[in-house]
């Protein structure tokens, strides 16, 4: 094979130098003389062929270059050099497009936004009534009875991979329904999150934990004080280490249950909020410590505190069959009336702490209040709270938002479970005397027995014995001191 493609090249040789020479015979002269070499070399005894195994194991090598060679780096271009260069095989490279040796990336695969999910929970209670004679002759007799506290559906989803929300009516509140958490985020895990609509403004320890997870039928009584849900702008987030949280917000107040807010003078407000613990042992136990400010502006340059004793009922459908005179719902225990004022600054101190299953929880609240005509005044309230779960389990302690969170039962009850047990105790106390305002001053010792059936239901026993000092005539008669006790149950469901 050699022999026969050395002649093959020497008789295109030939003919070349021929063509350019006009020599022709004398070509074809050499081109005789190399036909006998060939054929003397071919019939020698000392020259054997290459085997053929190793020619193809060759060109198998050599393809498996050319293929690797492909895939790196694209196929070769169409020829560019010119007639000479093609002839004598020197063809030019060229280069293969970008996107043909690095293809685009398919662009990113994102969930179908927008999601939504169906939440909500709702609350049974029913309570049944105790006064001494001179806490009828303060706020009337009032009735045994029971109630839908709260009943709530909300929709929480996302319309993109960084923008949430969550719109959440209340059917069982006043004007039914009315308006709970109404608002949408922009979420930044790093730079922090905004937040707008209608929201609970960062302050109070209890006031930021869920009402679905409290040891309590109620919040205690320094609530009062809060302007709690307003519409508004918030900016919050936490540290990396998720041990401190922090939270500033800007509002209107106040708001009404559809979230609406109207007044040319005043009708501002701002609430910030900053926490950290102090211990972190993680499920085994923390200790947490806050603190809060907010200023008001209300508008229309009026405020008001009130406050029923940790439990409240009431009949709104207008059945008629409520007798005259009878209250057909629990009232307020204390009560300013309407202050006229310039501004308001609140400030409260936090304290949490769990150790396993128990777990205790305390704040002081004072309200400075600077009225249009008159000297300014102060109020203040207090709570201390404790609880402990029989059956062995802890409250979990959320990170992202500085409270203590639910019990969740081991055993769920069941064929082989009873659910988790607690007990709690809490002392709140609420102090709206001051100067000429005689709001009245309450005090309220509250002994609990919580069902936890799973996670999503449980079923709550609250003593409450209400002591109450009111030294004005408000309510009727000037009366000192009197007396009242509750006992109420509450079945909860959510999901």
């Amino acid at each position: 094979m050699l022999l026969i493609f050395c002649l093959y090249k020497t008789v295109k040789l030939v003919r070349n130098q021929s063509q350019e020479s006009g020599a022709t015979h004398s070509g074809w002269k050499t081109v005789s003389i190399a036909m006998m070499l060939v054929l003397a070399l071919s019939t020698s005894p000392a020259w054997t062929a290459p085997p053929t195994s190793d020619v193809n194991s060759q060109i198998d090598d050599l393809q498996q270059q050319i293929d690797q060679l492909k895939a790196s780096y694209g196929t070769l271009g169409e020829p560019t050099g010119n007639s000479i260069q093609q002839t004598n095989g020197e063809i030019l490279y060229t280069p293969p497009q970008l996107n043909t040796v690095f293809p685009p990336c398919p662009p990113a695969k994102n969930p179908d936004f927008p999601t939504a999910q169906l939440t909500g929970f709702m609350q049974i209670d029913t309570g049944w009534f105790e006064q001494d004679d001179a806490n009828k002759a303060v706020l009337g007799d009032i009735q045994n009875g029971a109630d839908f506290r709260r009943a709530r559906l909300a929709a929480v989803g996302e319309v993109w991979e960084n923008v949430g929300y969550m719109l959440e009516m209340d059917f069982a509140a006043g004007g039914r329904p009315s308006f709970m958490d109404v608002w949408f985020e922009i979420k930044n895990d790093e730079a922090g999150n905004v937040r707008i609509g209608q929201f609970r403004q960062p302050f109070g320890m209890d006031g930021q934990t869920s009402i679905k997870d409290i040891s309590f039928l109620e919040r205690g009584l320094p609530f009062a004080f809060l302007p709690f849900r307003q519409i508004g702008m918030m900016y919050y987030g936490n540290s990396e280490v998720e041990d401190t949280t922090w939270a500033v917000s800007g509002f209107r107040f106040p708001t009404d249950p559809f979230g609406g807010n109207i007044g040319d003078s005043g009708g501002y407000g701002g609430a910030a909020r900053l926490t950290r613990l102090l211990i972190d042992h993680g499920d085994d136990g923390v200790v947490h410590v806050g603190a809060g400010y907010v200023y008001i502006d209300p508008a229309n340059d009026f405020v008001q505190y009130q406050n029923q004793p940790e439990f409240f009922v009431s009949e709104t459908g207008g059945s008629g069959l409520v007798p005259q005179g009878v209250p057909n719902n629990v009232p307020p225990f204390v009560d300013t009336g309407a202050m006229p004022t310039e501004h308001v600054n609140l400030i409260n101190a936090e304290f949490g702490a769990s150790a396993g299953p128990l777990h205790t929880q305390a704040e002081v609240f004072y309200s400075m209040l600077s009225r249009l005509n008159g000297s300014s005044v102060t109020f203040n309230g207090a709570y201390a709270q404790a609880g402990y779960v029989l059956t062995g389990e802890s409250r979990a302690y959320n990170r992202k938002a500085g409270v203590f969170g639910r019990v969740v039962p081991d055993n769920p009850f069941g064929r082989s479970g009873i659910g988790a047990w607690e007990v709690a105790a809490r002392w709140s106390y609420i102090d709206l005397n001051d100067e000429d305002i005689q709001g009245g001053r309450l005090n309220d010792t509250t002994l609990g027995l919580n069902w936890y059936l799973n996670k999503f239901t449980k079923v709550q026993f609250n003593y409450i014995h209400a002591f109450l000092n009111s030294s004005s005539a408000t309510y009727g008669p000037i009366v000192k001191d009197s007396d009242a006790d509750i006992i109420a149950i509450r079945g909860q469901v959510d999901f």
